[in-house]
């Protein structure tokens, strides 16, 4: 993968969170309990699972990003201009972004600890789903100060795997992508269940 610009590809990211955040405020919260809780078929997660699985993510990968750069900024590692992608990071990313048509590339499991719960409350998992994304901004903004290579934070399948700081906001982005065009056709088939 070729060298991108590490505060271009901040900002574009910061961007495409506050985006994915008003998308959820806007179309997710108007929904009625009912339409965000449908499973579309007994194997296919809800609008509210989806977010919820997201969470999950959320709460391991945004302490350990923000411990990341803390230290970073302990240590005096300075930001530089170019940020490359490693290859594991890349495939990761890949391996998560969804397809130009909306649907995953990939069929995937969640790891168990990562899977939602059935009996979810609508509002918390919203209002922690946003929290949540509001978090992720200011931790793109708190990366500005840091080299995005050099950060190395731990995957959530082992802590011993790492990769950069620039990757894993890549990855989780393309995640948190997937996810909420699965759950926007999930309400669409809540929809359409209804009428």
């Amino acid at each position: 993968m070729a060298p991108v610009n590490s505060q271009q590809l901040l900002s574009e990211l910061k961007e495409e969170i506050a985006t994915i955040r008003q998308v959820v405020v806007s179309h997710f919260g108007g929904q009625s309990d009912a339409t965000l809780l449908h499973m579309p078929t007994p194997d296919a997660w809800s609008a509210v699972q989806c977010l919820d699985h997201l969470n999950a993510f959320g709460r391991f990968y945004l302490p350990a990003i923000g411990e990341a750069i803390e230290k970073a900024v302990r240590k005096g590692i300075k930001p530089k201009a170019e940020f490359k992608s490693g290859w594991l990071g890349a495939w990761f990313t890949q391996l998560l972004e969804p397809q130009t048509n909306g649907f995953p590339k990939t069929k995937m499991s969640a790891p168990r600890n990562f899977r939602p719960g059935n009996t979810l409350s609508v509002d918390n998992v919203l209002s922690e789903f946003i929290q949540q994304q509001e978090n992720m901004e200011q931790l793109l903004v708190a990366a500005t100060r840091v080299d995005l290579e050099k950060v190395k934070v731990p995957v959530s399948m082992s802590k011993w795997i790492k990769i950069s700081a620039g990757d894993t906001f890549g990855y989780l982005v393309a995640h948190i992508r997937r996810h909420i065009l699965q759950a926007q056709r999930a309400i669409v088939a809540a929809n359409m269940y209804a009428v």
